[in-house]
């Protein structure tokens, strides 16, 4: 019988099946999947077969779909591995706030340098707009300057005054929609409002670290009442890269991927060599000097395995 996993809390899963039957699973003994070197085999997202264990009368998990895509991050438990967020996903919004915890161009950089990786797209909402004043006003049109041209949507609202919350709930509209953000950024509030009866914990900036707290420990979906369904995911402090080499990195550049067939060298990284198309576009303003210089610090961070 074929199901899709709702939630994960590491060793048994919340399923859920073709005619909307419910059920707990754990993966069956002799479960394994080639190639997969992620913590976790199973993700909320998957496609799943299961079936029922006659000498336990348990649900098990016996095999994996192919996955459309996925969404990772760098394990909180170890920097050396990888955990999956979320797979077949048809779209991502991350959440992020100008103040009361502010979002750093960096961290909205990475995460999507990972939704280009991993072929999902991104839109960005930027929460808290009732808190803007002037100069907070002119950071998002700053911003907007700098990602709306390079093919990214962004998007304003204020929960907490229901302004612009109505457009980006059509956004969610018989798609599959992976949520994610700081803690403290709106995510839960947002949920809440989908959901009303759900009543997921929300959690203030802490006052001496300007940082949201973790409120959600495992992701999970949810069927939308009007079509689709949500995945609220943990609240991410950061977002380490995985498996994107040096190399490869300015490939999830649009601006820049666009451009990386005209350097003068095949393995160009855009730094220094001579006949670069990219620092050439950077000079004459074609490619945001923000992005070449995250682009720059992000590549710095990347530490390459050696053989």
């Amino acid at each position: 019988m074929r199901a899709i996993v709702y939630k994960s809390t590491g060793s048994w899963y919340i399923v859920k099946n073709q005619e909307g039957e419910i059920f707990n699973a754990r993966l069956k003994g002799r479960f394994k999947i080639e190639n997969i070197t992620s913590t976790n085999p199973i993700a909320v997202g998957d496609i799943v077969e299961i079936e029922n264990e006659l000498d336990t009368n348990s649900t098990v998990i016996s095999a994996i779909y192919e996955r459309k895509n996925y969404i990772n991050r760098v394990s909180p438990h170890n920097a050396h591995q990888h955990h999956i967020v979320a797979s077949n996903i048809d779209q991502a919004l991350l959440f992020a706030t100008l103040k009361e915890p502010k979002t750093s161009l960096g961290f909205i950089d990475r995460f999507l340098i990972t939704s280009e990786a991993y072929r999902v797209p991104s839109i960005i909402i930027f929460n808290k707009l009732d808190l803007f004043k002037e100069i907070e006003l002119e950071k998002l049109a700053f911003i907007q300057h700098i990602y709306e041209p390079i093919g990214y949507t962004i998007k304003a609202i204020s929960l907490s005054e229901n302004i612009g919350v109505e457009a980006v709930e059509e956004l969610l509209k018989n798609k599959t929609t992976l949520l994610s953000g700081h803690s403290g950024v709106g995510k839960s509030t947002f949920i809440n409002r989908l959901f009303p009866d759900l009543q997921l914990k929300t959690q203030h900036v802490s006052d001496w670290s300007g940082k949201g707290m973790h409120t959600t420990t495992f992701a999970e979906m949810f069927d939308l009442p009007f079509g689709g369904k949500i995945i609220d995911t943990p609240g991410i402090r950061e977002l380490g890269l995985v498996n994107i080499s040096k190399q490869e990195l300015a490939h999830y550049f649009p601006e820049m991927h666009a451009l990386m067939n005209e350097c003068q060298y095949n393995n160009c990284i855009h730094i220094n060599e001579p006949g670069c198309a990219i620092k050439n576009a950077v000079n004459s303003e074609k490619i945001h000097t923000e992005r070449y210089y995250s682009y720059l610090n992000i590549l710095e961070s990347i530490i390459e395995k050696k053989y």
